[in-house]
């Protein structure tokens, strides 16, 4: 037990010290070398080498060939590239998230893709007392809920295809996990322009969600909308869903997304 806490106690200890030295980094020194680096940590130079190294493997850190110091590497650039937009899909959503939910006084959100989820990162609650909940950063089976499907719909088959492969569990009796009958659901969101999902994620709950694309025409998120099943028959769906797609499109252009011109 003390051999295995002390491993994990390394471990741990070996990871903060890498997340230090990719914090020495700064626009005003954008390389630095090894015995900097060691002076500054207050760690052997062979430690600085053997974080560096798995940084660099990693794509986290990249070696100068000429000076032999260390930079900032790709990886991290794309790590940036994801949060940034996560934060501008949330900022320029809100406003027209707020609108949507004033004209339907359901739940309504923003949702991101992460691996194999979709994540809420903006949210805001009916102020009826039955309603949907999602808190900020929960997280949910993207193939089981509108938002993933309005989203995995306009990806590629090398993105989805892996999804169903593997599978997941069930959050209800009535989810769907056949790969056939969930690519005919990701079928009918393409030809429809929006994704409904009924009691697949909550019991008693229905959604509907369409995709929000960015400057170059990505998916990259999706606003739904949620609410109990005894208020929303088939009938309040059919008239929401416009507003759901005409607000994720609003969203959209405030991304940059610009539709292609019909000929």
């Amino acid at each position: 037990m003390t051999v295995q806490v002390e491993r994990t106690t390394s471990r741990l200890s070996s990871v903060t010290s890498a997340v230090r030295l990719l914090k020495m980094f700064s626009e005003g020194e954008a390389e630095i070398g090894v015995t900097s680096l060691s002076r500054r940590l207050g760690v052997a130079k062979s430690t600085v080498y053997r974080l560096a190294s798995t940084l660099v493997a990693e794509g986290m850190l990249e070696q100068n060939p000429e000076t032999e110091k260390y930079r900032l590497g790709i990886a991290l650039f794309a790590l940036g590239a994801l949060v940034r937009q996560r934060m501008d899909l949330s900022n320029e959503g809100r406003p027209y998230i707020f609108d949507l939910r004033e004209a339907t006084n359901e739940t309504v959100h923003l949702a991101v893709l992460d691996q194999s989820e979709i994540m809420y990162v903006y949210d805001l609650e009916s102020t009826q007392a039955i309603r949907m909940r999602a808190n900020l950063g929960a997280r949910r089976p993207a193939l089981c809920t509108a938002e993933g499907r309005a989203i995995l719909a306009f990806h590629p088959p090398e993105v989805v295809e892996p999804l169903l492969r593997e599978g997941f569990r069930p959050r209800t009796p009535k989810t769907e996990t056949e790969p056939d009958v969930l690519r005919a659901r990701l079928a009918e969101v393409r030809e429809l322009g929006y994704a409904r999902e009924d009691e697949q994620s909550e019991l008693g709950m229905r959604s509907i969600a369409a995709p929000v694309r960015d400057s170059s025409g990505l998916v990259v998120g999706a606003v739904g909308m949620a609410g109990p099943l005894q208020r929303l028959s088939n009938e309040t769906l059919a008239r929401y869903a416009p507003l759901v797609v005409e607000t994720a499109n609003v969203i959209s252009i405030r991304l940059g997304y610009k539709a292609r011109a019909a000929y």
